[in-house]
């Protein structure tokens, strides 16, 4: 029995130097291999930024210089960590590695469809001139800023300063209204006056107010004028004209400027804008029954 114990503790002792002995050999590669992990993260952040600092001068569309950035960073760091591998001579791991990971990926891929579709979403849509970061966009009913465009979301900062991310599927998947394609925006304005008022003199007044309050666009792009229909209390009509902006918060705020440019234009002419009033009227015969007359007498 201590014969065995003394031949397994032997063999212990053996393979332990053994490896000591391989550690102490291989060590140098092991440097090396480490040093060439920390170079390739190194130039993948370096080459990174200057991916990014020369696409900006030429790409249009910082979201397809983000993609290719974080590409060639992912690419480096894949070809620093196979050339780590071959420093220390474990090649067939590099083939197992990679015969594994096919295998793998399959899976993945399968178990994993609706990232993958987010995925590809991402890439479809960083290509995509017509969506831009910095455009003021509606879709899936949020509006807002787009201030990221990577490859699982899209980011929206709305108007109250909250963010939305949304998948990049349900992107491609829904219509988006993009309000920063065009610089110029209308303004739908709905309003009422008296039947009492000369109705050619409203839309005369309105016109002329709407347009000394923005500037014209050109020609083509009049004030236009609608009386809509015979209201409850008033003549409603519609006023539509542009206005230059590319967000909703610049028709907000000229919906703004236009109510209270054509409430003091009324106010001087004397024109009323009514409000809807309710009148209860009571008849003065309040007969009594006459049965009734009798009992109480």
């Amino acid at each position: 029995m201590k014969d065995e114990l003394n031949k397994s503790f032997d063999s212990l002792v053996n393979k332990l130097l053994g490896w000591m002995n391989s550690i102490v050999e291989n060590l140098p590669n092991l440097i090396l291999a480490f040093l060439v992990l920390m170079l390739a993260y190194f130039l993948a952040n370096h080459i990174s930024k200057l991916t990014l600092k020369l696409l900006g001068n030429r790409v249009k569309q910082k979201s397809v210089s983000n993609i290719i950035a974080r590409l060639t960073t992912v690419v480096i760091v894949m070809m620093g960590l196979f050339l780590a591998l071959g420093i220390l001579n474990l090649s067939q791991t590099l083939t197992s590695l990679i015969t594994g990971a096919g295998v793998l990926g399959l899976v993945i891929g399968l178990a994993l469809q609706g990232t993958l579709s987010n995925l590809i979403s991402g890439i479809v849509i960083s290509f995509r001139e017509k969506i831009q970061i910095g455009n003021w966009v509606e879709t899936n009913g949020f509006t807002g800023e787009i201030i990221d465009i990577n490859l699982k979301n899209l980011t929206l900062k709305e108007s109250d300063n909250n963010v939305v991310m949304i998948p990049n599927k349900l992107i491609l998947d829904n219509p988006m209204k993009n309000y920063s394609l065009t610089s110029y925006i209308r303004v739908d304005l709905s309003c009422g006056v008296g039947y009492e008022s000369d109705l050619e003199f409203v839309e005369k007044l309105t016109k002329e107010t709407l347009e000394k309050t923005f500037e014209k666009i050109d020609d083509s792009k009049p004030v236009e004028f609608f009386f809509t229909e015979f209201g409850d209390s008033s003549i409603n009509f519609r006023c539509r004209f542009w206005i230059e902006g590319t967000k909703s918060v610049h028709n907000l705020n000229a919906t703004n400027k236009a109510i209270i440019a054509i409430k003091k234009a009324f106010d001087a002419e004397g024109i009323n804008i009514p409000f809807p009033i309710r009148t209860l009227q009571f008849g003065n015969n309040l007969g009594l029954d006459k049965n009734t007359t009798d009992k109480e007498s």
